[in-house]
């Protein structure tokens, strides 16, 4: 194995190469910073969470990138739920957002959109590595972190930089090292999931639309996907992916047939690829940052997939990473205040996200998605939420704040229910 004795100097070092760490490496690099952004893996590499939110189209713009995504996406006009009316579901159309979020997103092939803004990072100046792995972090000093750095071809060198930004996504590389990672204790979930061919999209304008669908266990999506591909999945209990055995593809087929609905749009699909299991889904940091380092994106946390969150927060507190790690490098003693104004907003969103995350399975939320009113403009805020517009927005703020009032008085009149649902929930964030 060829050791290097000589250390490389930089003003940021990015961990991780998924859209977080893409997006902060390419915004630095713009900067004038020298930005290494170091990837374990090569691109293109498979990953889960192909829905887009609407608000994730005006950072594209600002990171110069929307066109390549209009290339590459499938139109996605909203999001629909199962429904008791004559279809068999409602339509949650972006179009309807309160506020200024676009009326639209797209649906991508992960490994494309990933390779594809890794390659802008490095069109932008940054140094983006790929097939590069960091294997340990010390830090000498605020502004000076030691990076060990392993290639896929056996070779170790090292790297000095004045800031680190973990991107890692799920491996939470620093969150992990530092003992900072912790579980879900509110909710715990898993997947299983494949890709299949020939699925049935819905009609008309509706045909790019996400699909979500209940069961006994948990809940499924439908998300089409360009060349005619159709990602499936189910994301589980705990308690019930341990009852698997053997076969995932035999697994997957079978929980798929729990709802028929969904399984009458899978009639002559055909599954076209491996059938994957992914587990723990939902756990944060107890810190978001330190000094001169900061966790963006799932390396921080991460929350179930059911709002098609992760991407648009990964690249939102990427982007507003940017701005602390600008601070904190030009007027060092602003650092603690820039993290901490961070930390707070980007945890009062996922807040957000997470009081309709940890209730979506319950009797009482399930109603109020199968049968929505918009009275005071409240499914108007929903359909806000679901396109990610959720920070900044007041008026979807006030609809937000008032439909968990309403919640709360429907799980008044229905509180056995509403109990044995919570109960049930939090038993399996124990299960894990």
């Amino acid at each position: 194995m060829e050791r290097e004795t000589a250390i490389e100097r930089c003003d940021v070092a990015v961990i991780g190469g998924g859209p977080a760490g893409s997006t902060a490496a390419a915004l630095l690099a713009r900067r004038g910073y020298r930005v290494v952004a170091l990837e374990k893996e090569r691109h293109p590499r498979f990953h889960i969470g192909e829905s887009l939110l609407p608000m994730n189209l005006p950072l594209f713009e600002r990171l110069g990138v929307l066109d390549k995504v209009h290339a590459m996406g499938v139109f996605k006009a909203g999001a629909d739920f199962e429904a008791d009316n004559e279809r068999g579901y409602n339509v949650f159309s972006f179009g309807r957002a309160l506020g200024d979020s676009p009326p639209h997103s797209y649906q991508v092939w992960r490994q494309d959109f990933d390779k594809m803004l890794y390659d802008h990072a490095r069109e932008c100046g940054a140094e983006a590595r790929e097939g590069h792995e960091v294997l340990k972090v010390e830090q000498a000093g605020p502004r000076e972190s030691r990076l060990e750095v392993r290639t896929d071809q056996g070779r170790h060198y090292r790297i000095e930089a004045r800031y680190v930004i973990d991107a890692s996504g799920r491996d939470a590389f620093l969150s992990s090292k530092r003992k900072l990672k912790r579980k879900n204790r509110q909710h715990q979930s898993a997947a299983i999931f494949g890709r299949f061919a020939g699925a049935q999209r819905r009609p008309g304008e509706d045909a790019g639309n996400v699909s979500i669908y209940r069961f006994e266990h948990g809940w499924m999506w439908m998300i089409p996907l360009p060349d005619g591909c159709m990602s499936v999945g189910a994301v589980c209990w705990p308690d019930y992916l341990k009852r698997r055995r053997g076969d995932a593809r035999a697994f997957l087929l079978e929980t798929l047939r729990l709802n028929t609905s969904l399984w009458q749009r899978l009639e002559g699909a055909t599954l076209v690829d491996e059938v994957r299991v992914a587990g723990n889904y939902s756990y944060d940091s107890t810190h978001m940052a330190g000094p001169g380092w900061i966790l963006v994106g799932d390396a921080f946390a991460f929350l179930d997939p059911v709002f098609s969150s992760g991407v648009y927060l990964a690249m939102e507190g990427a982007e507003r990473a940017v701005g602390v790690v600008d601070g904190a490098l030009r007027e060092p003693h602003r650092e603690a205040a820039l993290q901490r104004a961070l930390e707070k907003r980007l945890r009062a969103g996922m807040a957000r996200f997470a009081f309709f995350i940890y209730r979506f399975n319950e009797p009482v939320m399930r109603q109020m998605f199968r049968s929505p009113r918009n009275v005071w403009q409240l499914e108007q805020g929903v359909i806000s939420m679901l396109a990610g517009d959720l920070f900044d927005a007041p008026a979807v703020l006030r609809r937000l704040r008032l439909f968990k009032l309403i919640y709360a008085i429907a799980a008044l009149r229905n509180a056995r229910q509403w109990w044995v649902g919570r109960r049930q929930r939090l038993a399996q964030a124990r299960a894990g």
